[in-house]
């Protein structure tokens, strides 16, 4: 169909719009953008070459901004993963360096105010056993053996339930949560051949020598240590010296004489705060409900100095302790096997 039959379609093309009035029909343009810019008549040599000179500068823009972001990429995937030939750990492996020194050094701070009074401030061991030999670190102190003895006490060493050593981890009453004992673990089990740096407890910040410089330590464990092929090896039992049976009172106390009572039970006395009287005996009745745990009560001077050595009580067992009169002050009540805060208290005398 067509307006105009008869005539052949580059004739009919485009079809004539019908006139209103005296208004011209309105042109159809093809392209919507303006005259000027289809214009081509004043491209002048100097536009085209701004055009393309702008046009070579985008490329460039994007060429280093994908080299830039290339890089990145290759950078941090080194940084993730190490430098090839090992010249750079791995970023994990060099964050569990880092916190492999911060246990240890924090196992240091619990090794000195929970262990050193019967294993030696250096490990070379007193009333309990040795811990810094390398036969005893090479093969024996592994430490799965190490978290279990202080998980259950000593009588997984030796079966004994009158070992002297005490359970530690809070999993069975002790005073330590599982990452002091996997601290104190990785104290035990630190190379000799790295220095690590002393911290105050309280301040985590570095204690400082009398000439101002940080103080340091070693650990214990030789890495190049082998034993010969003809070592004995290491024992797993070890008792100590104990007293099977409690020991009798010091003396005897007056029938108005004025007795304190103190129980100890999961390496920690019921009370940290004692009164007495003057120039007067008093008593101490002290129960030890620690099976199988020694303790003692003994009373020292704010400078540490003893001044009353008691003995020792192996648990299930109590005993009364007769304390010859005190001068008026302050003194401190300590278990001696066990010098920790929670075996502390303050004895007022007045």
């Amino acid at each position: 169909m067509t307006d105009q039959p008869g005539r052949e379609p580059e004739q009919r093309l485009p079809a004539p719009r019908p006139q209103t009035g005296d208004v011209p029909a309105a042109r159809a343009d093809r392209f919507t953008a303006s005259a000027q810019t289809r214009a081509i008549g004043g491209l002048t040599p100097e536009r085209a070459a701004k055009i393309v000179r702008q046009s070579g500068d985008a490329r460039w823009v994007a060429f280093l901004s994908v080299s830039i972001v290339a890089l990145f990429v290759i950078v941090y995937y080194f940084y993730e993963t190490g430098a090839p030939f090992n010249l750079t750990k791995p970023r994990l492996d060099q964050q569990a360096d880092a916190q492999q020194v911060t246990s240890i050094e924090r196992g240091y701070n619990l090794f000195e105010a929970n262990c050193a009074r019967c294993h030696g401030a250096q490990g070379q061991g007193g009333i309990g056993p040795v811990l810094n030999d390398q036969m005893k670190l090479f093969a024996h102190l592994t430490p799965a053996y190490i978290k279990n003895v202080l998980t259950v006490g000593g009588r997984y060493v030796c079966g004994n339930p009158n070992s002297l050593m005490p359970v530690w981890s809070d999993v069975n009453g002790g005073p330590l949560n599982y990452i002091q004992i996997q601290s104190l673990i990785d104290f035990i089990r630190a190379p000799s051949t790295q220095e690590f740096v002393i911290r105050n407890p309280s301040l985590n910040e570095p204690v400082l020598d009398a000439n101002g410089k940080v103080e340091t330590f070693k650990g214990w464990l030789d890495p190049s240590f082998k034993p010969a092929p003809s070592a004995s090896p290491v024992p797993n039992c070890y008792l100590g010296d104990q007293a099977a049976s409690t020991p009798a009172p010091a003396g005897s106390l007056g029938p108005d004489a004025k007795v304190l009572d103190v129980t100890a039970l999961n390496i920690a006395f019921d009370v940290h705060a004692l009164d007495a009287t003057a120039n007067t005996a008093f008593g101490i009745k002290f129960t030890n409900n620690d099976q199988g745990v020694e303790h003692d009560i003994d009373i020292r001077k704010a400078d540490g100095t003893v001044l009353v050595d008691n003995a020792r009580v192996t648990g299930v067992a109590d005993t009364t302790y007769v304390i010859a009169g005190l001068p008026a002050g302050t003194y401190t009540f300590i278990c001696s096997v066990h010098p920790i805060p929670s075996m502390t208290g303050t004895l007022t005398v007045k």
